[in-house]
């Protein structure tokens, strides 16, 4: 099963809520990781932080640094800070030996304290000879380890404090090799490798002050199209079809200014053609769709039944393919939506009747939805199982009610139908205008990306789309382990990096505006969304995490204001496509 993520939607103005339940929290990680440890499969290990702009961790709060870091020791350790590539910070430690010392004392009084010695008291000083036999000098050693990391990682941590993103912090150098420096040294050294807040670089400098954004629309989404087509679907409805026996498919095509000349001339055309049977309904299902202050072009046609096939074939013709994506069986093909099939599809169809196979050649357009598609050289078979034409009733307010609920006049569909597309064309115009700023910012800035951010946003990616997956398909146990296996994810990691990688750009730079221009928010809207989001939750009945539901509103909330402020002092341009 193939997972894929839209690259067209901005990742940060969604709430999701399934990632914010406690449901998905997964096990508590161990406070220490050491270089080739083993840990938790890292889907679950890094989908617990939903907020994609993570919170820096200080020295005490960092889930490794788990000693404070006023903890006043005493002697200076050493800490060497060298840059590493993907925003990634190398802390050498050197801890003298007056820092083991002071560890090591500090671990024989608590065994003192804690082990119940035979002939001795508990809680009574024990000869330092005795208790190492006792407890073991091996166990000593590591116990003696363990303290100095606690005690002296907040300090070589706080060079990076403010910095370092939370959960990426790991101690790079072997725990066993740690043990026998300090066995023949007396001394400590050890590496912490740390992803620190990647710099945001504009190029130019504030360019986003400056944006000159092409939005391209789709032409589908024109809300005076979109609510005739919608009425067109729903007259259909009320329809029958009814078999055609003594002629082939056939298509009307006409494009002409004066909407009674066109009546007149679909009125001879049907005439001429032996279509007589169905002139007044054809005639009709146009009429209400002409607009006399454009061009129109209208097509009316039958609908067909069939089986289709397609081979790839190379230039040469020897080498033969199906593709599986091409075939259907039983297709029923209104010839009124050719648009939804490739080009030239209808008609190399025109004539075919019941019965009767065609074959042809086409080429799938560079602009195909599918992109292995794309410039693929095809041949098609078809076969014509049945044809039908519609036998649709004149529309009067009689039929208001049938077409939308409610309504009880022609007029008032066609204006209610209207208003509701002229709805959606505003948001789905308001959404390409928001993609088309965001992959503006995403080629304006250079950031090095730390390798934890970008794990923790596609696993974010990937659980959002496994839920969705769990949603509509209802996957069993065995599908589910699959599809969260560490292979899986694994692989959607490599194919989603460009598209990952865009995400992550875009919310760094939306957050880096947010910062630069000094933007705000209402509390009134934080508690109101807050809120909101709680009691999805409880509608839902999942449990939640309140802290986390508010961090991520509050991103959601930013993210609105830069778009916002982006979108005034932008210049846009809309195009249709």
């Amino acid at each position: 099963m193939e997972l894929s993520v839209s690259s067209t939607s901005p990742a940060l103005l969604k709430l999701n809520h399934h990632f914010l339940s406690k449901n998905y929290l997964p096990i508590k990680i161990p406070s220490l990781h050491f270089a080739n440890d083993k840990k938790l499969p890292s889907f679950y290990r890094q989908t617990k932080r939903p907020s994609f702009l993570r919170k820096f961790a200080s020295p005490a709060s960092s889930s490794i640094a788990v000693g404070p870091s006023n903890d006043r020791l005493p002697a200076d350790i050493k800490v060497t800070e060298t840059q590493e590539p993907n925003s990634r910070v190398r802390l050498s430690v050197e801890v003298p030996p007056a820092v083991c010392e002071d560890c090591y004392k500090r671990v024989m009084s608590e065994f003192t304290k804690q082990a119940k010695v035979p002939g001795f008291r508990p809680g009574k000083d024990v000869p330092e000879s005795i208790l190492l036999s006792y407890v073991g000098k091996q166990n000593v050693q590591k116990a003696t380890v363990e303290s100095i990391l606690k005690r002296t990682l907040p300090h070589a941590m706080s060079s990076v404090t403010g910095r370092a993103l939370r959960d990426s912090v790991q101690i790079a150098t072997k725990f066993t090799d740690m043990e026998k420096t300090y066995l023949s040294l007396n001394s400590l050294r050890y590496d912490v490798v740390v992803d620190v807040a990647p710099e945001v670089i504009w190029i130019p400098e504030n360019g986003y002050r400056d944006l000159k954004i092409v939005v391209e629309i789709d032409s589908e989404i024109d809300a005076q199209r979109a609510s005739e087509q919608e009425l067109r679907q729903r007259h259909k409805s009320l329809g029958s079809m009814r078999i055609i026996t003594d002629r082939g498919l056939q298509v009307i095509n006409i494009l002409i200014y004066s909407p009674s000349l066109l009546l007149l001339l679909v009125k001879v055309y049907l005439t001429l053609h032996g279509m007589i049977q169905d002139i007044n309904k054809r005639v009709y299902a146009i009429s209400s769709k002409c607009n006399t202050r454009e061009k129109n072009l209208y097509q009316i046609g039958d609908v067909a039944v069939l089986d289709v096939s397609a081979t790839k074939i190379d230039k040469d013709e020897s080498n033969v393919q199906n593709i599986p994506a091409a075939e259907s069986k039983g297709f029923h093909f209104d010839t009124e939506l050719c648009d939804r099939v490739i080009p030239g599809f209808l008609d190399s169809i025109i004539g075919i009747q019941r019965g009767e196979t065609k074959s042809f050649p086409l080429v799938f357009p560079e602009s195909w939805k599918q992109e292995n598609l794309r410039g693929v050289h095809a041949q098609f078979t078809v076969e014509c199982k049945e044809l039908f034409y519609r036998d649709l009733p004149e529309l009067d307010d009689s039929f208001a009610d049938k077409l939308l609920p409610g309504c009880t006049t022609l007029q008032q569909v066609k204006e209610s139908l209207l208003q509701k597309f002229l709805e959606v064309e505003q948001t789905a115009r308001e959404q390409a205008t928001d993609n088309a700023i965001l992959d503006q910012l995403c080629k304006m800035v250079e950031i090095d990306i730390p390798q934890s951010l970008f794990e923790e946003q596609g696993r974010q990616l990937y659980g959002a789309k496994l839920l969705q997956i769990q949603a509509n398909m209802k996957l069993n146990e065995q599908q589910l382990a699959s599809l969260s296996s560490p292979k899986a994810v694994n692989e959607f990691l490599e194919n989603q990096k460009e598209n990952i990688t865009r995400v992550i750009k875009q919310n760094l730079a939306v957050g880096d505006i947010f910062k630069r221009e000094n933007l705000q928010f209402s509390t009134e809207d934080l508690v109101k969304e807050v809120e909101n989001s709680i009691a999805e939750f409880k509608r839902h009945k999942q449990e939640y995490n309140e802290e986390r539901v508010e961090e991520q509103v509050q991103e959601v909330l930013e993210g609105a204001k830069v778009l916002e402020w982006l979108r005034e002092h932008s210049e846009i341009q809309y195009i249709s496509r």
